[in-house]
């Protein structure tokens, strides 16, 4: 009686093999996997399953070199931007498509809009499409260094 002691393999763990496989390995010599048996007996009709077992990797191969993945649609640099200026109360100002500023903080934000406190004015929710551009108040007047 032959005694082996019967390992299971990382496929079996997560299921790609049935449990028959390991015991005919168990049980004398290496099984062939099924696809080879037939490849070998008969000339003529082992040709598709071969041509579909090259062309399987070859796909997944192509996949991965070939075909990039999608961008994320939404980066977090946005969001990081928009925190900061939150939490550290920055006055914004902000250009709109017709040349329009509003100077501001922001006080909340979505994927759609931003809400911004003023002083002295009521506050105000802009649209971001309605937005050319912003930057910090305190940039308005010349704050990089001139080299003077």
């Amino acid at each position: 009686m032959n005694r082996k002691l019967i390992r299971t393999t990382l496929a079996e763990v997560k299921g790609r093999e049935t449990p028959a496989q390991p015991r005919e390995r168990a049980e004398g010599a290496p099984a062939p996997p099924p696809s080879r048996p037939a490849q070998h007996r008969s000339g003529g009709g082992g040709a598709a399953p071969r041509e579909a077992r090259e062309s399987a990797p070859a796909a997944s191969a192509a996949m991965a070199a070939g075909r990039k993945k999608i961008p994320p649609s939404e980066t977090s640099a946005e969001i990081f931007y928009y925190k900061k200026q939150m939490d550290q109360h920055t006055l914004m100002v902000i250009v709109l498509m017709d040349g329009e500023e509003v100077e501001g903080t922001i006080e909340w934000y979505d994927r759609a809009a931003l809400k911004i406190n003023r002083k002295g004015a009521p506050n105000i929710m802009l649209l971001k499409h309605n937005i050319k551009y912003m930057f910090k108040a305190e940039d308005r007047d010349g704050g990089g260094d001139s080299g003077d």
